[in-house]
């Protein structure tokens, strides 16, 4: 856990001091009101640990010198941000103001996070400024919660200097990854991770095949969709990538997602599909034995030659627990311009420090040539990922439902009977949203 405040430059005050009033009200910039009509107020922010909330962290003295408002920040790893908002949300006592968390928690604790649609129609902000599977992933019934500031489309991350030419469908995978067992057997061709971890991660490549077989979560009526002839082949295949073909690393049984990172970075898997963002850490000296030009990414492979791929994001939202709700505001506001997004893919120091991020999202940034120079291209990649992408149902049972399916899934891994271990899942996912009204 991390903290930081500060106190901005006497200079700086004092040039806003001497700036005419109405001069200065005219050029606000991000929508903020003029005035400062909440000069003196403390917003407390808890964020996730990455270098990207730091890039945002180390410039937000600008938003003190517009708005008088000053910032502390919580950091927290994402291992533990889970139970912190859990117990914000029980708490009830606004200690944040503004908090920042997974997708998938949103719905849980919608009751607690301030809808914004009302203040993005004042001042003039549309969500269609996202892509649109960024955009739902902020929203609840309907309803908008906040803005997806980090959010990731998922790429397929490879070996360069061992693969010459990247599959682009998961039938390439196995191909190429039984000619790698042949020809360099001390690299296992592809870094899955089947592990139950608590966050679901082993259905994050399991969808791809569920919704590309035409197959999905749910059905219209809420009962469980994954028992469809479809969706049980597609679960039947992803599994088979470690039960049947053997291109996996022999330890994806164990691996959670940064498991399987580790790994690629390491030279011990050929193959890795993950969020994007994972790019900069691949030939980083520090984590990574690789170098950059031995690492290159491409879309999701297709399956039965559809490609349909799952976004993730990590919004950030106003405590409606919040004594400074309209300050938070503001801040959502300058914490989420486009400006920044851009700036802060872009430039790789920021007061002293280094900042290494490729993560935006606004369509803007992604299509932008300047910060597609900056990171070798991978918003083009991540863009026509986004193409036809989805999330995860947003629904407040859901992480009950995830983890029975997850359950399934790592049992099916280790050996299991998956179509049974998925009708199963079906029944107990059944119960749990009969018993919350969902299904009658």
């Amino acid at each position: 856990m991390r903290k930081r405040s500060f106190l901005k430059a006497g200079v700086a005050a004092a040039t806003l001091l001497l700036a005419p009033l109405s001069a200065w009200a005219q050029d606000m910039p991000y929508n903020l009101l003029e005035g400062k009509p909440f000069e003196g107020t403390t917003l407390n922010i808890l964020s996730v640990v990455t270098p990207q909330f730091d890039g945002l962290m180390l410039r937000d003295d600008e938003f003190t010198e517009l708005t008088g408002i000053e910032t502390e920040w919580t950091f927290i790893p994402f291992g533990s941000l889970q139970e912190k908002i859990n117990a914000e949300g029980i708490a009830a006592n606004g200690t944040f103001d503004v908090v920042n968390y997974l997708d998938s928690w949103g719905p849980p604790n919608a009751h607690w996070l301030m809808k914004i649609d009302d203040l993005m129609a004042r001042d003039g902000i549309s969500m269609d400024r996202y892509p649109a599977a960024f955009a739902r992933s902020a929203q609840f019934e309907g309803e908008t919660l906040g803005f997806p500031l980090r959010a990731h489309p998922q790429l397929m991350f490879y070996r360069k200097d061992l693969i010459p030419e990247p599959p682009e469908s998961w039938s390439d995978v196995i191909e190429i990854g039984k000619a790698l067992k042949e020809s360099n057997p001390d690299v296992a061709p592809l870094a899955l991770y089947y592990n139950n971890d608590g966050n679901r991660q082993n259905l994050f490549i399991w969808i791809n095949f569920l919704w590309a077989a035409g197959g999905d979560v749910f059905n219209d009526d809420w009962t469980p969709a994954w028992t469809s002839e479809e969706a049980l082949k597609a679960t039947e295949d992803y599994i088979a990538l470690h039960t049947v073909h053997g291109v996996t690393n022999p330890n994806s049984l164990a691996f959670v997602e940064q498991d399987a990172r580790q790994s690629f970075m390491q030279g011990k898997s050929a193959m890795i599909p993950v969020w994007w963002w994972a790019y900069s850490g691949f030939y980083n000296p520090e984590t990574s034995t690789l170098t950059k030009d031995q690492v290159g990414f491409t879309g999701m492979p297709s399956y039965n030659g559809a490609t349909k791929t799952y976004a993730i994001s990590m919004p950030f939202s106003v405590s409606d627990y919040s004594e400074n709700k309209d300050a938070a505001w503001e801040f959502l506001k300058w914490l989420s311009n486009p400006e920044m997004d851009k700036a802060n893919a872009i430039e790789r120091e920021v007061a002293g420090k280094t900042i290494v991020n490729n993560v935006v999202t606004h369509i803007a940034s992604l299509q932008d040539p300047d910060v597609n120079a900056a990171n070798d291209g991978i918003q083009n990649a991540a863009w026509a990922s986004l193409a036809d992408s989805d999330i995860m149902p947003q629904i407040p049972e859901w992480p009950e439902v995830g983890d029975i399916l997850s359950a399934a899934i790592a049992e099916a891994a280790a050996g299991g009977d998956t179509r049974q271990l998925m009708i199963d899942a079906a029944e107990q996912a059944t119960r749990v949203l009969r018993r919350a009204g969902r299904i009658e």
